[in-house]
């Protein structure tokens, strides 16, 4: 069965060449792993601190898969009534336009991996739960 040529060859970022990029929120480490290499997909990593929050935040029309890697952290959303803990192996699927916060309330790193449905990552920071966007 044939199929369409690929598009560009297999891309491959190595650690070692993953740097922190992109908004920063005191605390919260995130960098750019494959960003802007392809239409409909990119992915980032999540460093958060202990004891750090960001920003309350949405990512536009770009639906968001997370991977927690290490450590324990919290998907605050619904206006902050409603909290999801996030251990190693587990994924979360947080939809386009849903504000929500990333917490570490323990006392270890957290590491998330990051896949997003847009060639570059939409961060929109906010001045509260269903507040105004931030001037960046």
């Amino acid at each position: 069965m044939s199929h369409p040529e690929p598009s560009q060859p297999v891309l491959v970022t190595k650690a070692s060449a993953i740097k922190p990029s992109g908004g920063q929120t005191e605390g919260m480490i995130r960098s750019n792993a494959i960003v802007d290499k392809c239409d409909g997909i990119c992915a980032t990593s999540m460093l958060a601190k202990p004891h750090t929050a960001s920003a309350i935040h949405h990512h536009g029309e770009q639906d968001t898969v997370v991977y927690a890697v290490k450590g324990r952290g919290t998907v605050v959303s619904e206006g902050g009534s409603k909290r999801v803990d996030l251990e190693p192996g587990d994924y979360a699927l947080i939809p386009a336009f849903m504000e929500h916060q990333e917490v570490n309330d323990g006392d270890e790193d957290v590491v998330w991996t990051i896949v997003r449905s847009g060639r570059i990552p939409d961060v929109v920071n906010l001045t509260g739960w269903n507040g105004e966007p931030t001037k960046a």
